[in-house]
């Protein structure tokens, strides 16, 4: 598996950072985003999906649909988390993700949640083609979470955004969900702003 790295080295960060790039994509485009974002201290870790997608169909389909992908595609996420624990606190460790990647960031901090130090959606929601609660057992401990979305988003349903913003607040997570009225399926300035401000510099 490709993992391309970047910021600061291993050694001198104090955060940890993992990108998760959209179906199609690779780490190289989705590592652009950490120029937009405040990264200054942070070793950034970006793996390509196999295949450059993290499952087949869309992240509604039925589950059998994109299984056995979508369990090793978490897996994948999991063990990274795991890897950067030993170096970073979970608290200093962010998750985030574009599209597809967006609702991998999701779904595997959900099924594993803790107190992470932030987790940003960028066009995303939860995985399956019915949200069911018992695959979340554990709490976030008030970690904050971005959730960014068009009111059209022609892969994300608005619904299914707001249904994963109720169930991750359910989970202990704060929140913020913000809808852009018309907006295409791409990341804007405003969520770059909210991110920055909210997660990477965010205070407790």
């Amino acid at each position: 598996m490709k993992i391309l790295t970047g910021g600061q080295p291993l050694n001198k960060a104090s955060k940890g950072l993992i990108l998760l790039h959209g179906r199609g994509s690779n780490p190289e485009d989705i590592m652009s985003l950490s120029y937009r974002l405040d990264t200054h201290d942070c070793y950034i870790i970006a793996p390509e999906a196999p295949g450059r997608q993290w499952y087949p169909q869309s992240f509604m389909a039925e589950d059998r649909l994109n299984e056995p992908y979508l369990t090793k595609s978490i897996a994948i996420v999991k063990s990274l988390i795991d890897d950067l624990s030993q170096h970073f606190a979970k608290e200093n460790i962010f998750i985030m993700g574009f599209s597809q990647g967006a609702c991998l960031a999701l779904e595997t901090t959900a099924r594993y949640a803790e107190k992470f130090g932030g987790v940003a959606a960028f066009s995303g929601a939860l995985i399956g083609h019915n949200l069911d609660k018992s695959r979340y057992q554990d709490n976030y401990y008030g970690t904050k979470i971005f959730i960014g979305n068009s009111n059209i988003d022609p892969h994300i349903p608005l619904e299914r955004t707001e249904e994963s913003a109720r169930l991750l607040q359910s989970l202990g997570a704060q929140v913020t969900l913000k809808i852009y009225p018309g907006m295409g399926h791409y990341i804007n300035d405003d969520e770059i702003d909210c991110v920055n401000t909210h997660i990477l510099k965010a205070k407790d």
